[in-house]
């Protein structure tokens, strides 16, 4: 199962400070709406985002489709088609894409431990 492009999504306090923290890190901007209280982030072939007020927990973020530059990437497994591919699994989302549609959509699983998983496609 290929989920696309992995990353990292922290949910910040003062995503002014968590952006200078990973800058002294060696991160850089590499999509920045820090006006809409969010940016990615990469070091070498690592992706994280900073989201400031949008979510309670630091979430895994795969994104297929796209690969860690943001590119599209072809072939690609839908993501309606990797949420049935967990159903048949036995996993169920904790928030579920319309199985019915086509183009961008997400859904959000939870491993045993509470964490949330973000499959989100963008295109």
């Amino acid at each position: 199962m290929d989920l696309g492009n992995f990353s990292v999504s922290l949910a910040v306090k003062d995503i002014k400070a968590s952006r200078a923290f990973y800058e002294a890190l060696g991160f850089t901007a590499f999509h920045d709406q820090m006006q809409h209280n969010w940016l990615i982030m990469k070091n070498g072939d690592t992706v994280i985002g900073l989201f400031q007020g949008m979510f309670e927990k630091n979430i895994l973020t795969f994104n297929p489709g796209w690969d860690n530059n943001g590119q599209n990437v072809d072939p690609f497994t839908d993501v309606r088609e990797l949420q049935r591919q967990l159903k048949a699994k036995g996993i169920t989302p904790d928030k579920e894409v319309d199985e019915s549609g086509s183009g961008p959509g997400s859904f959000v699983v939870v491993d045993p431990d509470g964490n949330p998983v973000l499959i989100d496609q963008h295109r």
